[in-house]
């Protein structure tokens, strides 16, 4: 696989003005189309669409384990270059973010050594991005 399509994802949102504001100021993506009911961003060069879709109407998230960590299912995110992975990360951090799980090496060491962080937006959905150093080990077994 030699060059990456964008990929599209629409996610569930109760609170479609906390969003946009999370996804433009907090996150930095660009806006693009938009009706009463959505909003459609650049998010790392890839279409994400958020949805209006009622609280009460919007599952909860699980977790499995990973690394020994308790990774919320389902979860979305972009793999970033290692060096945009850190400024990103502390970047977040001086915003305060509350993360699921702090970024951190993951399989240090080991086959698919990663840096990985998870955090959610104002209406529960978990993100995870992360990098590598190497990024032959993105599909290594």
């Amino acid at each position: 696989m030699s060059a990456v399509s964008p990929f599209h994802i629409a996610i569930p949102v109760h609170n479609l003005a906390e969003c946009r504001t999370f996804y433009k100021e907090v996150l930095g993506c660009e806006e693009g189309r938009s009706s009463d009911h959505w909003v459609d961003f650049n998010f790392f060069g890839h279409q994400l669409v958020i949805h209006y879709k009622a609280k009460e109407d919007i599952g909860e998230t699980i977790h499995n384990a990973v690394d020994g960590k308790a990774v919320p299912v389902p979860h979305y995110g972009v793999v970033l270059p290692w060096e945009t992975f850190q400024t990103f990360s502390a970047d977040l951090k001086s915003k305060n973010i509350e993360f699921i799980i702090e970024p951190y090496i993951r399989f240090e060491g080991q086959i698919g050594e990663q840096a990985t962080m998870f955090f959610k937006d104002p209406a529960g959905n978990a993100l995870e991005f992360k990098a590598f150093k190497d990024m032959d080990q993105l599909f290594a077994k």
